[in-house]
């Protein structure tokens, strides 16, 4: 990959890292807040608690990607970024631009989705 492409991918990874965290930030912060909310009847901790689960269950999504991302990172870092962990394959650029951190060339992928379901 040239360099001016894997600069190109960096921008967006540490774009959407800052978003991510921005947003995990945001949702705890939501999280705390509803904790310290008084509840006054079962329909107001039902409504809490359920926000507290759609919360909580896109905070762990968002701290996945986030995961992945920062592996994407490093592997710029180390010449390891946009090549498939499975075939060793370039994953292809309009992948990347799609899923910049992508590990899983197209093909790969759909073999890896198969194998989880």
């Amino acid at each position: 990959m040239r360099e001016n492409e894997l600069e190109y991918f960096e921008a967006i990874l540490k774009d959407r890292r800052d978003q991510i965290i921005k947003n995990i930030n945001g949702v705890k912060e939501e999280i705390a807040q509803l904790r310290s909310c008084e509840l006054n009847d079962e329909g107001d901790y039902a409504s809490a608690s359920n926000n507290n689960l759609v919360e909580s269950a896109i905070g762990e999504q968002q701290e996945m990607e986030l995961a992945e991302i920062e592996l994407a990172l490093a592997k710029i870092k180390n010449g390891e970024y946009g090549i498939c962990i499975m075939c060793e394959e370039e994953i292809g650029f309009q992948r990347l631009k799609v899923k910049a951190h992508a590990k899983y060339c197209i093909d790969c992928r759909e073999i890896a989705e198969k194998n989880q379901g």
